[in-house]
């Protein structure tokens, strides 16, 4: 069995990554400003102090995903665009910018 693919520190911001396979990706401390990952497979993808502000998570499927990291700090989802996104069974905590008013949402935070 392979290692999934890890990146630390990469920018990603503004990259057109629609429709990707991400399963088991980790990554950490890194820019996915402005990025597009609508319809993106996240299953298991792990998201350590990453910056997702303003991301298209459209239609983005999710599940087991990790939005923190005690060593790596926050992940900020501020303005990112959920619409249409499964978010069966993610984690998340310490997550800015994450709306905590929808009870409905399916997501775990602890």
């Amino acid at each position: 069995m392979s290692t999934p693919p890890r990146a630390t520190r990469q920018s990603f911001a503004g990259r057109d990554l629609r429709h990707r396979t991400l399963d088991r990706h980790s990554f950490k401390l890194c820019d996915f400003r402005g990025a597009d990952l609508r319809g993106a497979s996240l299953r298991g993808a792990s998201f350590a102090g990453c910056d997702l502000r303003d991301t298209d998570l459209s239609y983005a499927r999710f599940s087991h995903a990790l939005t923190h990291d005690p060593e790596y700090g926050h992940t900020d989802v501020t303005r990112a665009r959920w619409n249409g996104a499964n978010l069966r069974g993610v984690t998340a905590e310490r997550v800015i910018g994450w709306t905590h008013d929808r009870s409905d949402s399916g997501v775990t935070s602890g």
